[in-house]
């Protein structure tokens, strides 16, 4: 969805992929595809006994998620929802993720919230130019910022204000990795892994008949290069993860360091010890929407609400008073860790 390189690169968030492969063990029955969707890279592996590419297959789901979820193609669904023309009806993507959003939005107290796009796009972070930005400003758009300023009534959006607008970049990434995955489920695919933009959703074993190893990029701030500083490596047994951090999409300003988790209740950047976050979940939307949630949390709150939510794992970065990379890790992902 990202239309320049360094958005691309920053689109590219802090999993990525540790996948070694034994051709001589499985001749020729595992297809490896990559491409461009949103802005930025996917790489696909799947099992396929025919030796069937499924490459077109998959770029056309990806090019309809596009047109249903993208807020940067003008004629998307969600650009004329934004944009107030009563005449669209949400599709099936629109909706699944809409009420994702709302179930993630009611359960982190708020902390996760997909109308927070006019503040996003203020502090330029979202699909517009980025506005000068004052107190006054954001008071003024925090009015137009709640889910409950909004619902889905009969396939249509109603919104209190129009000024309301929808950025779902912070679900979308992990639900096109479920279109995909689950593609492959329907046609009896046992054995894959999906990554699109550094989100990943995975089944059965790799090519060396193994579970999939999965690594954790270090949160160095410019670190745009998936793999070139992992903190660790894990496995993923027929699960997704997503990681969000603060690390990649920033800017400084004045001296001043502006990173792109927006507090919908402030309406201000995030201003916090965590670093990195990085959620398992049994489907990526799900992962993908708690990451950031727990980015606006922050360490202390996330910890607490993973304690009472025994369904997500989660590997948390965060520093220290002199700096130094501390983690917080769930005891069953602790299990699946691979230094």
């Amino acid at each position: 969805m990202k239309k320049n390189l360094l958005k691309i690169l920053i689109g590219i968030i802090a999993i990525v992929l540790v996948i070694r492969f034994s051709q001589s063990r499985f001749p020729g029955n595992y297809i490896r595809l990559a491409g461009f969707t949103q802005g930025t890279t996917y790489h696909i592996t799947y099992k396929s006994k025919d030796k069937k590419n499924l490459q077109n297959e998959i770029d056309t789901l990806l090019a309809d998620f596009d047109r249903s979820l993208s807020t940067y193609l003008p004629g998307s669904l969600i650009s004329r929802i934004n944009h107030n023309d009563t005449t669209v009806i949400a599709d099936d993507h629109f909706t699944k993720v809409f009420h994702k959003a709302l179930e993630v939005h009611r359960e982190s107290d708020g902390a996760f919230d997909i109308t927070v796009a006019p503040v996003v796009n203020a502090w330029g972070f979202g699909f517009t130019e980025k506005a000068d930005v004052d107190s006054n400003m954001i008071d003024s758009l925090l009015q137009y910022v709640g889910m409950n300023k909004t619902r889905l009534k009969n396939g249509k959006i109603v919104k209190e204000h129009q000024e309301t607008m929808f950025d779902v970049n912070a679900i979308a990434q992990g639900y096109s990795v479920d279109v995909v995955a689950d593609y492959f489920d329907k046609k009896g695919i046992k054995n894959y892994l999906v990554e699109i933009g550094g989100e990943v959703r995975t089944k059965g074993r790799n090519p060396e008949y193994r579970i999939w190893t999965i690594g954790i990029d270090m949160p160095v701030d410019n670190n745009f290069i998936p793999g070139e500083m992992v903190q660790t490596r894990l496995l993923l047994r027929n699960g997704s993860l997503a990681t969000s951090g603060n690390y990649r999409s920033f800017y400084e300003q004045d001296g001043i360091k502006y990173v792109h988790s927006i507090d919908p209740k402030t309406g201000y950047p995030v201003t916090s010890n965590l670093l990195s976050v990085t959620v398992q979940a049994g489907d990526c939307m799900s992962a993908d929407a708690y990451a950031t949630a727990f980015m606006v949390m922050g360490l202390d709150k996330s910890i607490a609400f993973l304690a009472k939510h025994k369904e997500l794992q989660a590997y948390l970065i965060y520093s220290d008073a002199d700096g130094n990379f501390k983690t917080y890790v769930t005891k069953k992902m602790q299990r699946n860790i691979r230094e």
